[in-house]
């Protein structure tokens, strides 16, 4: 079979590395970050863009990739998730995520709840929707004459690419495996810091905290390739982001824990109880390390990965481990307590008014303090320096904190 184009063998490589990966951008860009989250609005060249491709390559339909991602975030990790590793296992997510995704993609009810707000022009009902497979067939016939019988193993990457890594990768390693930054209601994780080969599709436990965010990295050292090119087309006036994650802002000039503390801690609620992991609990499980004997300090060593987390999100193991420690120890014992009862508070959105939920974390505030416990009385002191307003000149936004892991 001729061919229009000859490569040497790593030129073929960087060809398929590339046209897969303008598909995961497509993907993450429009269907997630956009059609999905309206995190971004585009310009329609590039929006057509992005549907055209993902009809050449992926043959998915933007409503019933729309649909069946909002119920996932609305159903999580329940048996009405469309693809949870917790409910049907990890092996099933990671080799069969596709076949998951198509068995929720039909279902009207998803549709009819979740769909709402995707493309229903001429195009997407005479072409996308209609000859959905039509586009993958005449991406066969473009990689066979470009390459020759190349382009049919180029091809067959290309059409595996996005049900191994989206499908399987992502929606099963994604809720299983990696570091989390902070603690939803959710067992998400990050799967490496660095969001390159996926889009920036890697760090799935940051979007879980901020579904609304275009922006998928957190960390100074996260690295998010989506968020690169959003801002580049941004610059190119071909995209408007609409909502980023939240960063705390804290002003060392208030003496008060009023409504405007209240309002900006539970606006950054994860911020603040990743910093209460790494300020007080961290610090705790190091001053206890230092002056433990042997058997605290295995002890220590066992739960130490599990002391943050939610206990609704550990296993029981995990809970044993914990509890082993909690009973042997008094000062970790109370740092875990104020954690729990902080969490509770700042997740109690909507079932409290703002001024019960001001007087529960002032008493919160006072109690804290008064334990003796010098880290844990370091972090309530700069509640009251949390803030919705503008920064001053003379101070600063507080960088992100880090978790114990």
């Amino acid at each position: 079979m001729p061919s229009l184009v000859t490569l040497p063998w790593w030129g073929y490589v960087l060809v398929t590395l590339g046209l897969t990966h303008v598909t995961i951008a497509s993907v993450t860009i429009f269907l997630h970050r956009h059609q999905a989250h309206r995190a971004l609005e585009l310009h329609p060249a590039i929006g057509h863009f992005f549907r055209f491709w993902l009809w050449l390559t992926t043959g998915m339909k933007t409503r019933q990739w729309v649909a069946v991602h909002r119920k996932h975030h609305a159903r999580v990790e329940t048996p009405e998730d469309p693809h949870s590793p917790y409910v049907v296992g990890i092996g099933k997510v990671l080799l069969e995520g596709a076949e998951l995704y198509r068995r929720e993609a039909v279902c009207e009810r998803t549709l009819a709840e979740y769909g709402q707000g995707t493309p229903d022009d001429w195009i997407e009902r005479k072409l996308y929707n209609r000859h959905s497979a039509a586009g993958i067939f005449l991406m066969l016939g473009i990689d066979a004459a470009l390459f020759g019988p190349i382009g049919i193993t180029i091809w067959a990457i290309q059409m595996i690419w996005i049900p191994f890594f989206a499908a399987g990768v992502i929606n099963g390693l994604g809720h299983w495996w990696g570091y989390r930054n902070f603690e939803p209601a959710d067992g998400s994780t990050n799967i490496v810091p660095w969001g390159i080969l996926i889009g920036g599709e890697e760090m799935h436990n940051n979007h879980h905290a901020f579904s609304y965010s275009a922006k998928f990295s957190c960390r100074k050292w996260e690295f998010d390739i989506g968020w690169l090119y959003i801002r580049v087309m941004e610059r190119l006036r071909l995209v408007r982001v609409c909502r980023v994650q939240p960063q705390p802002v804290t002003d060392s000039g208030k003496q008060e824990l009023d409504l405007d503390a209240l309002a900006a801690i539970l606006s950054n609620r994860f911020h603040v109880m990743a910093k209460y992991a790494n300020a007080v609990m961290a610090r705790v499980y190091r001053d206890e390390w230092r002056k433990a004997d042997a058997s605290t300090r295995r002890l220590l060593k066992r739960a130490r990965k599990w002391l943050h987390r939610d206990k609704q999100r550990l296993d029981q193991a995990a809970c044993r481990q914990v509890q082993e420690l909690l009973d042997s120890n008094r000062v970790v014992r109370v740092v875990h307590e104020y954690k729990e009862k902080l969490s509770r508070l700042l997740h109690a959105r909507g079932t409290v008014s703002h001024e019960r939920s001001l007087q529960l974390l002032r008493d919160w505030h006072r109690q804290a303090r008064q334990t003796g416990i010098q880290a844990l009385t370091d972090f309530a002191e700069e509640l009251h320096c949390y803030t919705m307003q503008p920064v001053p000149a003379t101070s600063s936004p507080s960088s992100s904190p880090t978790a114990l892991s």
